[in-house]
């Protein structure tokens, strides 16, 4: 039971990284990036389609995303679709490819970007923090119902607090590491 307790702190700590890189990879950095497009969904037919999964993304250049659908008749649906999307980056259509042109970032949309990193980068921590907090509430429940003696109590939570104390030093060098893309000019 004490280990299936510490099972599923782990991985609830191992997705809040994984939102976060998530998160983070939505993040415009001044440089073409094809999971900007992850949430871009298109109407195929009549069903919300994922835009990654009916057309290829490709990047020809550092700022350059390039978008080829699969079925040539969907150029204008998928045209919409990025123009409805919250990306801020207008397409140009050419009739066979969609391109889109990242502008360069100023310093002070780069430090708002790095501000947003770092807010993102909190709530992952406080996620990992909850996970802690359940497991240890879950480790002392056991030790009042007498399934683990206090001794099994401190040592889990120790445990339990390296698995964090990782966690949260991998969540800052995922933080750490956008938050460098986004500031190199």
């Amino acid at each position: 039971m004490a280990d299936q307790i510490f099972t599923e702190a782990q991985e609830k700590m191992k997705k809040a990284a994984d939102s976060l890189q998530r998160d983070l990879g939505q993040i415009r950095a001044g440089r073409a990036n094809a999971s900007l497009l992850d949430r871009v969904s298109v109407v195929y037919y009549g069903v919300p389609t994922p835009l990654n999964q009916m057309a290829s993304i490709t990047i020809p250049e550092a700022r350059v995303l390039m978008v080829t659908p699969f079925d040539k008749s969907m150029l204008q649906e998928v045209e919409k679709s990025i123009m409805a999307s919250d990306l801020g980056i207008t397409p140009t259509n050419d009739g066979n490819v969609i391109r889109l042109v990242l502008p360069q970032l100023t310093e002070e949309r780069r430090k708002e970007l790095a501000k947003d990193v770092k807010k993102a980068a909190e709530n992952a921590k406080v996620a990992v923090r909850n996970a802690r907090r359940d497991a240890i509430d879950a480790y002392k429940k056991q030790q009042k119902a007498s399934e683990i003696t206090e001794d099994d109590l401190k040592d889990s939570e120790k445990e339990i607090q390296t698995l964090t104390d990782e966690s949260i030093k991998n969540l800052d060098a995922i933080a750490a590491e956008k938050e460098k893309e986004l500031l190199e000019v």
